[in-house]
């Protein structure tokens, strides 16, 4: 295949300093598919929240420098995506792209730096490894609004999810292994908490399949490490609100290590670079939990971020949704989601 392809890397997006955090939470509680209320209602709920949760947010981002690493990691990942892609030795010219979903560089600005570029082609690619409605879905929905708006025409292919990636496996499972060898306990065998960020659990009775997706990354990473007497658990963070969200809360595997005196490793195994929930919620917030309810030990794995293992899986998904015969593929080609789950990208072509 010869040509021009542009590759585009969806991303949550995060504020770029203190200043930016309201408009960046009022960007969120207004997405259709965050808040799921139409307008007026949406906008005017959107504006209550994010002036009331803004002075919290402000004290995490402050914690962590006054603004979000998201945005630097997403570049490094899209340089080194971009680097492989053209290092493979075809006559192909890759170049990535990044469109952020709640902050700069927003689907907008991202359509036309792509179209000033003139692609044959476009791969949408998220970094969400596993779909949710709330996160690819939504950016899918963006991209799509803003690429019409913008007259951007360009043969568009999609990646919509890969949880069972080889790329994203062997990455995560490599850093697991070395995280649980160095912990240096004796006797007691460390237990790994694969956390995911939550999701209000009416989202997944609705279709979302989003927490499947999750389970099959977790067994896939646990079959990778090969220990039959790996002590694992999945659990969720980052809930919000009085909806019930999915089970077990993260804090409450803490509090059930900490009853049994067992050391923790912390896998955040629905990022795949580091921001708040990885260096505030589970590098102070959890470890300090963790601390008051008598886990032996804490151990937090980095993220994949710009990992050469991950990168190069990318890399094979994107060669993938290019040679494909239709413009929506999953990790492994066609849907891998029960049926049962129709808010999958392949539910309305199935």
């Amino acid at each position: 295949m010869n040509g021009k392809t542009a590759v585009v890397l969806f991303n949550l997006g995060g504020p770029d300093s203190l200043d930016a955090v309201k408009p960046f939470l009022f960007n969120l509680f207004n997405d259709p598919a965050i808040i799921k209320m139409s307008q007026p209602m949406r906008w005017l709920l959107a504006k209550v929240i994010s002036n009331r949760r803004a002075p919290v947010a402000q004290e995490i981002y402050r914690q962590i420098g006054g603004s979000s690493p998201l945005l630097a990691n997403t570049k490094e990942q899209a340089l080194g995506l971009e680097r492989m892609l053209n290092n493979a030795g075809g006559a192909e010219n890759f170049k990535c792209f990044i469109a952020m979903r709640y902050w700069h560089p927003m689907a907008d600005e991202t359509v036309a730096s792509v179209k000033e570029y003139g692609p044959d082609r476009i791969v949408l690619l998220p970094l969400y490894p596993q779909y949710s409605g709330t996160t690819t879905g939504s950016s899918l929905g963006e991209w799509h609004r803003a690429a019409a708006r913008g007259g951007l025409a360009a043969e568009t292919r999609t990646v919509c999810c890969y949880p069972r990636d080889s790329g994203f496996v062997k990455s995560v499972a490599a850093l697991v292994t070395k995280a649980v060898a160095e912990t240096g306990f004796t006797g007691k065998v460390p237990r790994v908490l694969f956390s995911a960020h939550g999701l209000p659990k009416e989202f997944v009775e609705a279709g979302d399949p989003y927490q499947w997706q999750v389970e099959q990354s977790v067994k896939s990473v646990v079959a990778e490490i090969g220990a039959d007497s790996l002590d694992w658990q999945i659990c969720f963070q980052s809930r919000v609100g009085r909806l019930e969200w999915l089970r077990p809360y993260t804090e409450d595997a803490l509090l059930q290590a900490g009853k049994e005196k067992v050391p923790v490793v912390m896998v955040p195994i629905a990022f795949t670079s580091e921001h708040s929930e990885t260096l505030v919620e589970l590098d102070i917030e959890y470890r300090e939990l963790a601390e008051k309810c008598g886990v032996p030990g804490y151990f937090r794995v980095n993220t994949v971020c710009a990992d050469s293992i991950f990168i190069n899986g990318l890399g094979e998904l994107v060669g993938r949704a290019l040679k494909g015969p239709g413009c929506l593929v999953s990790g492994k080609g066609g849907r891998i989601c029960p049926d049962n789950f129709g808010v999958c990208a392949f539910a309305d072509q199935v």
